[in-house]
């Protein structure tokens, strides 16, 4: 185990590194996974402006790629369906159905003009050797646009994951504009299967948005889906909709999908159902809204970081400007060359330098009598002469020179002075220069990429409020069992499966149940109604405790854990002889037990003088004796609903030996209330 363990840590260590680095987690500076940038390589190096099988693709990639040609043709397709920088020609699948793409044989691809014009530059690129070491592959692409924000990606790697969304090219652009400009910025994804989004939580990428289905309705009977939510399809959409309607949440009479180009889902509901009803529970109960997280893990300088929106744009607006000051100085350089070469080029033929070398004998000779003629000239060179420019001077061939054309060489090298002065121009107003490059994009593209996904600000649903009341239960008094499987019941309700019922028994237990299909609820239930649970249920209790002295006490019932027990009466052998709803007031009568010269037999007791209390509370006694009855005297008017319980009770034990005569119930004038 000693041995084992430094090289597992090792060899884990080595494997988690590449898994981040080197396939799941996107590199930032170009926003793509190495498979990726092999795809994109591969078509730049066989771009012809012609067509290519996807096959031929794969197998051009696979000698940069070393993992198989399933990854990599998955990778190109899903590349592909982005419409970015892969024109198709072909069933490459659907993104919106869920359909897969055709076999690699029968499709093909290019490049779009969008990636040639944006993505390459290979003077600019830094190469590594490729897995093998008999290719290069780039290290990054020398990209001009945001790429990583504009494609989205996901990846799960050892110990992280990134979720990357994609947004809208033409708005990032202009962020784009807004940072070099030093203006505010405001960033939202953008999806190609429309929809409705809600960006409220979205946090610069941080956070989550939620999206909806685009739903319309025609008249009371039927809805129509025309837009789905990013990461979900028709067939899943549809699934959803089948299983909620399965288990009850959701009444249609059917579904139907009539989609090709576009998205249309047809739902037909039933007699008595309105679209006004459903169309939240869509919402509410199936994949017609999503809610997506976002966590942006980029690989920066060879190490994984967790970035924002604002902080990836605003390094690629400045990579950006960095690559365009680095095409500009190559161009330079090659202006440069080029003027001086057509000077140089001038100079020889026009002033007869060539002629200076007829009489030379060695090819030092030679070489000097060049340098010898050019001399003179030497405040016209763009820069010093140097053994190079001799040699390619040499070269110039007795034809070229006998069809020399001075109008032509002058007209060219103006046209390029002009071409120098333009980029002097441009590299001294880098910042403009990158503006009207993004400008020139945005007019370029602006009717391409509009957006798709409206952002809209939307209130979430709550199951509770749009649950069907599809669930029918009652209660058998005869065999305690509830539920909705239970059919022996005078008094049936409708629930959903958020609502709860209160039971109450004779003995002063409690408890609040769900709707299930059968359940036992033990002792005698002398209530069961639905359950408030957001205002829950008042109630005025009287009850008898074991030695039959009565107590009142009003009780407010609101907090519960589902399935649990709770006791009104903490007297085991107590019972309730009063349970009405409600803060009752007004009299009730209690009957007492029977005694020897006993002259008060009933007394009145006003529950308007008890207060709430605690569930648990024992309240407020009304008899000092006990009793045998408790009724509440209705008074004109009183619609009070009132459960009674008392039943007839035989006379109480007599006082065991040694007790004294007298006290309650022996007789005398005994004043109650």
């Amino acid at each position: 185990m000693a041995t084992l363990e430094p090289m597992m840590e090792k060899n884990f260590l080595e494997y988690a590194s590449y898994v981040i680095v080197d396939r799941a987690i996107p590199e930032l500076r170009d926003g793509c996974k190495p498979v990726q940038r092999r795809i994109l390589y591969t078509l730049h190096k066989q771009d012809d402006g012609k067509f290519h099988k996807v096959a031929n693709v794969i197998g051009e990639t696979m000698k940069l790629h070393p993992h198989g040609d399933a990854s990599i043709g998955d990778a190109l397709v899903v590349l592909a369906n982005k419409d970015f920088f892969i024109e198709k020609q072909g069933n490459f699948g659907n993104v919106v159905t869920g359909h897969p793409a055709a076999a690699p044989r029968y499709i093909e691809c290019r490049l779009t003009d969008l990636a040639r014009d944006t993505l390459f530059n290979d003077e600019l690129t830094q190469f590594q050797d490729s897995y093998d070491g008999r290719n290069k592959e780039p290290v990054v692409l020398p990209v001009k646009l945001p790429v990583l924000l504009m494609l989205g990606v996901e990846g799960i790697a050892v110990g992280m994951a990134t979720r990357i969304l994609p947004h809208n090219l033409i708005e990032l652009l202009q962020a784009q504009v807004n940072i070099l400009n030093y203006e505010p910025i405001a960033l939202y994804p953008d999806f190609s299967s429309g929809g409705i989004m809600d960006v409220s939580e979205y946090d610069e990428g941080r956070g989550r948005i939620r999206v909806r289905a685009r739903i319309d309705s025609d008249g009371d009977k039927r809805i129509t889906i025309r837009e789905i939510p990013f990461s979900t399809t028709t067939e899943s959409v549809i699934a959803s909709i089948e299983s909620a309607t399965q288990k009850k949440k959701i009444k249609i009479a059917a579904i139907n999908d009539y989609t090709s180009e576009n998205v249309e889902i047809e739902i037909t509901l039933p007699r008595g159902v309105s679209t006004s009803e459903v169309i939240p529970q869509l919402y509410a109960y199936t994949q017609c809204e999503v809610s997506i997280n976002s966590a942006i893990t980029v690989i920066r300088d060879g190490h994984p970081v967790i970035l924002s929106v604002n902080e990836v744009l605003r390094y690629l607006t400045e990579r950006l400007r960095d690559q365009i000051c680095a095409e500009l100085e190559l161009q330079l350089r090659k202006l440069t060359d080029r003027q001086h070469w057509l000077t140089l080029e001038q100079i020889f033929i026009e002033n007869k330098v060539y002629k200076r070398i007829e009489e030379a004998n060695t090819e030092a000779e030679v070489v000097a009598e060049v340098y010898a003629g050019m001399k003179p000239f030497s405040k016209r060179f763009v820069r010093p002469m140097d053994d190079a420019d001799v040699d390619r001077l040499l070269e110039i061939r007795i034809r070229r020179i006998s069809k020399y054309d001075q109008k032509k060489n002058r007209k060219q090298i103006k046209e390029v002075e002009d071409h120098v002065t333009e980029t002097q121009a441009k590299l001294a107003a880098l910042t403009q220069t990158t503006i009207g490059f993004l400008k020139d994009l945005i007019n370029r593209y602006k009717n391409v990429y509009a957006r798709k996904t409206e952002i809209s600000l939307f209130e979430a649903i709550d199951k509770k409020d749009v649950a069907r009341q599809n669930i029918k239960v009652g209660y058998d008094p005869n065999t305690g069992f509830f539920g909705s499987e239970v059919k022996e019941s005078e008094y049936i309700i409708a629930m959903s499966e958020y609502d709860r019922v209160l039971f109450i028994s004779k003995d002063g237990s409690y408890r609040i149940v769900a709707p299930e299909e059968k359940i036992l609820i033990p002792g005698k239930v002398i209530y069961w109604e639905p359950f408030d649970q957001e205002n829950g249920t008042k109630f005025t209790v009287v009850y008898r405790d074991e030695e039959r002295i009565a107590w009142a006490k009003k009780v407010h019932i609101h907090k519960f854990i589902k399935d649990r027990e709770y006791e009104l009466i903490k007297d085991k052998k107590g019972k309730i002889d009063l349970l009405i709803p409600g803060d009752v007031q007004g009299p009730i009568r209690v009957q007492f037990a029977p005694a020897k010269r006993q002259r008060v037999t009933e007394a009145d007791f006003d529950l308007t003088e008890v207060e709430f209390s605690g569930v648990t509370a024992k309240g407020r006694r009304v008899s000092p004796k006990p009793v045998t009855r408790v009724q509440k005297l209705r008074e004109e008017g009183d619609e009070t609903r009132i459960i009674e319980t008392t039943e007839s009770l035989p006379p109480p034990p007599p006082p065991p030996p040694g007790t004294k005569k007298g006290g309650p119930g022996s007789g005398g004038q005994t004043t109650l209330f």
